[in-house]
């Protein structure tokens, strides 16, 4: 996303709590290049909002109802990958933080600080940038540890040799069943590696898959 400091940029924000909505609502539009356009009080709430208002940028408490912020997070990503999502919260945990990050959060923002870190936290998502609350990268540094000690690698691809020869294959246009034949798998095999490929990498179609094989160097453009 290019953001225009220029132009005041679309901010959703959700939260179940009307006077939560409201400190925060202050807070961002105190700012002259931040505006919300839109508030939800649970995370299908946030979703519709979404939809119709076309944010440049979602802010969603975890704790909600219908919905929690994790699961209209990991929603929102997939229906509009390129919408930048900031999690703002009240809980100082590393099993939310981690979780928020699988999701496809840009950030994460505690309540207790949020006069402090919020705009900070806003103007990193909307450049592209990861926000980590004070207390993350301590928690980075002992998931990485942890992965190291178990014999992990940390920086290993997410996806298995046989996924990655599937996605190499699908991005040079094969179909299922010539991947099938290649492989000497069945088609459901190969449907089922596909399905696991996309749900890994939070990535929608075919079209989004080449695209990723392009960036990681599986095929040449």
């Amino acid at each position: 996303m290019t953001f225009d400091a220029r132009t005041p940029a679309k901010v959703l924000l959700a939260d179940d709590h009307a006077l939560v909505r409201r400190g925060v609502r202050l807070i961002i539009d105190n700012e002259p290049d931040l505006t919300v356009v839109a508030e939800a009080g649970d995370g299908a709430e946030a979703i519709e909002q979404a939809r119709a208002h076309q944010p440049d940028l979602a802010i969603l408490d975890i704790s909600m109802p219908r919905m929690t912020g994790l699961q209209a997070a990991r929603e929102l990503s997939r229906q509009t990958p390129n919408l930048p999502i900031l999690i703002l919260t009240m809980h100082d945990n590393e099993e939310f933080f981690f979780e928020a990050l699988k999701v496809g959060a840009a950030g994460y923002v505690l309540k207790s600080v949020a006069d402090r870190d919020l705009i900070e936290g806003c103007r990193a998502a909307l450049r592209g940038r990861p926000f980590l609350y004070h207390g993350a990268v301590s928690a980075l540094i002992r998931n990485y540890l942890g992965q190291v000690a178990r014999g992990e690698d940390p920086t290993g691809s997410p996806i298995t040799p046989r996924e990655e020869e599937i996605l190499k294959l699908v991005a040079e246009g094969r179909s299922s069943k010539e991947i099938a034949d290649l492989l000497v798998i069945s088609p459901k095999t190969v449907e089922r590696h596909r399905a696991n490929l996309l749900a890994k990498l939070g990535l929608r179609d075919r079209v989004e898959l080449t695209r990723y094989a392009i960036r990681t160097g599986l095929i040449q453009a």
